[in-house]
Parts: C-alpha cells; sequence; structure tokens
C-alpha cells in the first residue's frame, strides 16, 4: 500500500492508494456522467425534426442527471482523498437536499414515461390529441416544483446532515423524521412504482395478443395499435425504468437490513459501490438510448454532422429521408 503524509502542526492527511484510486473513480464518473448528458440535451435542443413527447421526458431525466454530475459527484473526490467533509454543514446539507430532489424528479418522471407509453396503446387513435408537448411539459414544470417541494423539510430542519465516511457522500438524515421519511417514500414510490407495474404489464400483454393472432374488429383501432406497438420507445423507456430501479436496489436492501437488524456489513468497498452503483445510473441511460432508440441515434448523427459546416447538405437529406421513412 502507497501511503503519502503530510504533516502541519496537528493536521495529519494520509494519501493512500485506496483513497486515490476510490476518488479517480469519482472523478471519472463525474466526467462521465456530465459528457453524456450533455450531449443528450445538446441532441434533443438541435433535432428540428418530427420528435416524440417521450423525448421532453427524457430531456428532463437528462437535466436532472447533468445536475447531479456537476453539483453532487465533484464534491465527494477531495473528500474521498481526505477522508472528510471539508465544505462546511450548510453545503452537506444542500448536496443531501439536491440528492433527493433529483432523485424524485427521475422516480416521478419514469411514472409519466410509463403512462405516456400506456397511452399510446391504450387509446392509440386518440393519442397525439392526448399526450401533446405543451401538456408534457406542464407535467415536467410540475414535477420538478413538486418534487422540490416535497423534499425541503428536511433541509429546514434542525438535525445536522450525515457524511457517509463509506461513500464520501453528503445526505440528509432522515433517520430523525421518521413520520415524514416513511410518509416522503408512500407519496414518492407508492404511485410511482404502481402506475409503472400497470402500465408496463398493460403494454406487454397488448404485445403478446397482437402477436398471438387475437382478432380486432375496428380495423382502423387495430392499425394504428399495431403502428405504436412497433414503436422501439416502448422497450427504450422499460429498460431505462428497469435499469434505474436495478442501480439502486443494492443500496436500498442494504441500508434497510441495516437499519431494521441494527448491524452494519463491515465489507470492504460495500457501502461505498452501492451508493456509486446507484448515481451511476445518470451515465447509462445515454447507452441506453443510443443502442435502442434509432430515433436518437439519427438525431446524434444530425447533431455531429451540425458541427461541421460542410456537412450541412447531408443533415438536409437527413431529415428529408426520415420525413419520408414516416
Amino acid at each position: 500500500m502507497i501511503v503519502l503524509s503530510t504533516d502541519n502542526h496537528d493536521n495529519n492527511t494520509r494519501f493512500t492508494l485506496e483513497t486515490l484510486t476510490q476518488a479517480g473513480i469519482i472523478f471519472v464518473m463525474g466526467v462521465a456522467i456530465i459528457v453524456t448528458n450533455v450531449l443528450i440535451i445538446a441532441t434533443f435542443l438541435n433535432f428540428r425534426g418530427p420528435s416524440e413527447v417521450i423525448n421532453i421526458y427524457l430531456l428532463s431525466l437528462a437535466v436532472a442527471d447533468l445536475l447531479c454530475g456537476i453539483l453532487v459527484v465533484p464534491l465527494s473526490v477531495y473528500p474521498a482523498i481526505v477522508q472528510q467533509w471539508v465544505y462546511g454543514d450548510v453545503v452537506c446539507r444542500l448536496i443531501g437536499y439536491l440528492e433527493v430532489t433529483l432523485w424524485s424528479v427521475s422516480i416521478f418522471t419514469f411514472m409519466w414515461i410509463s403512462v405516456d407509453r400506456y397511452l399510446a396503446v391504450r387509446k392509440p387513435l386518440r393519442y397525439e390529441t392526448v399526450q401533446t408537448k405543451t401538456r408534457c411539459q406542464c407535467w415536467m414544470v410540475f414535477t420538478w416544483i413538486s418534487a422540490a417541494m416535497l423534499c425541503c423539510p428536511p433541509l429546514l430542519g434542525f438535525n445536522k446532515p450525515h457524511f457517509d465516511r463509506d461513500a464520501y457522500i453528503c445526505m440528509l438524515d432522515w433517520g430523525n423524521m421518521a413520520a415524514y421519511s416513511v410518509t416522503v417514500a408512500i407519496l414518492m414510490l407508492g404511485p410511482s412504482l404502481i402506475t409503472i407495474i400497470y402500465t408496463y404489464t398493460y403494454i406487454f400483454s397488448m404485445m403478446k395478443k397482437l402477436r398471438s393472432g387475437v382478432p380486432i374488429h375496428d380495423k382502423e383501432y387495430a392499425t394504428a395499435l399495431s403502428e405504436n406497438l412497433s414503436n422501439p420507445s416502448h422497450v427504450m423507456s422499460f429498460v431505462l425504468v428497469v435499469t434505474f430501479w436495478l442501480s439502486w436496489t443494492p443500496y436500498a436492501t442494504v441500508k434497510l437490513y441495516e437499519h431494521f437488524t441494527n448491524y452494519k456489513f463491515q465489507v470492504p468497498y460495500l457501502h461505498f459501490s452501492i451508493v456509486w452503483l446507484g448515481i451511476l445510473n445518470s451515465f447509462w441511460k445515454a447507452l441506453i438510448l443510443v443502442a435502442l432508440s434509432p430515433q436518437f441515434r439519427l438525431a446524434v448523427r444530425i447533431f455531429c454532422m451540425t458541427l461541421c459546416c460542410r456537412y450541412k447538405g447531408r443533415l438536409q437529406s437527413e431529415l428529408i429521408d426520415m420525413d419520408g421513412d414516416d
């Protein structure tokens, strides 16, 4: 083990290979989260072709992830090296509040995405009139405001924020506000999980029925339903939701077990891994979009071409070809 120490009167800072490695991991994660979500946001804002309203929700998710990469992740790099929080209680409290607010925005946004996909299948003939871009933008504004308001009481409380010395990140101390914590968990997780489970169960059951050849007497409805179910956004959004919950499941499982058993696991790097595995979800979204969304891949190519003037002609042809395919 490599140890570097600096002595300054009563202060003694020890830099070990483990702490430098963990700080390096956090730094690389922060850069990756920022770069990928800047790419997502720039791609969506640059795109001028016909787009789906689900892109509004994806843009909201990217903004939340970008804020996490800019405001939350970098502040854990230096504490990981010196093994302590150095920015004060006020900043620690703000970081904890920002974390839970951005997490709530993601949960609610995934719920709206599942509702959007459900309406596309449930009401294929009326979907475009029900799910307008203006309505979806209003839902996103409401989501951000409600998440910020719902999570602010601990920020105004008198309990001290908690610095996790295993993961080098500040979190709000929800344990001192048990009743409020349970209420918030029910309000956030209850409706979201129920909605997501119900909507995607319906979507995949309709896919199964259509593939099995169940007769649908209304031909216009059957045609619209078939077109909507062939949209790759259903699978893409489902993978996004599942990836999000899988990323945070280890953290939730360990924390709940430790809380109810009053026993803390002594496995090295366990708590560091489960926290940053959850935060790493902010990076996976870009890879999922590239892998499962043809429209996003096209939008990325168009964005890349707009960065170079000589490709303007090709850009126009891409847009024309896309309109013709639609």
